[in-house]
């Protein structure tokens, strides 16, 4: 989880300094990408065990993944101003002085976005789900191993 939420996060640093022309590169935003990771890796594993945005558990995994993404689309955003502010807090700077102009600060940028993170997670968790309801050996069988599986698969009992 920690892996895939840095490399997102990473490349959102790369994106963000490429689509500003930026010659140099943040370092500090790249060591914000690490730590973000490491938090939001841990706050999205005790989400889970609070089965945080499970509410199509139960229905076909696409709504269960698209609504997934798009919850804890907005919980990173969230929890990225929520950052945000706390670090300018600390430097002595006010509430709204630290509020981060969050995609350029205009209703389209904030879009982009969030569309951008939302489809970003995609994989992440239509492979997070796909584990659970075919099991997380099988599914690494799958990706892993050579040849087709498509038969064990078809012969699997259902419950």
């Amino acid at each position: 989880m920690f892996i895939y939420l840095w490399a997102l996060f990473a490349m959102l640093v790369i994106n963000q300094s490429i689509v500003l022309a930026r010659e140099a590169q943040e370092y500090q935003s790249h060591g914000f990408a690490i730590l973000n990771a490491l938090i939001l890796a841990k706050v999205l594993l005790i989400g889970e065990d609070f089965q945080f945005g499970n509410r199509f558990r139960d229905k076909p995994l696409i709504y269960t993944i698209l609504y997934k993404c798009f919850v804890f689309a907005l919980f990173i955003i969230g929890f990225h101003i929520l950052e945000r502010v706390i670090v300018g807090v600390w430097h002595g700077r006010t509430i709204a002085q630290s509020f981060p102009n969050v995609g350029g600060g205009s209703v389209t940028g904030i879009l982009s976005l969030a569309v951008t993170v939302f489809v970003a997670l995609i994989p992440f968790f239509a492979f997070r789900e796909i584990s659970r309801v075919i099991g997380r050996r099988e599914l690494w069988s799958l990706l892993l191993s050579r040849g087709n599986r498509v038969y064990t698969l078809q012969s699997r009992p259902q419950p």
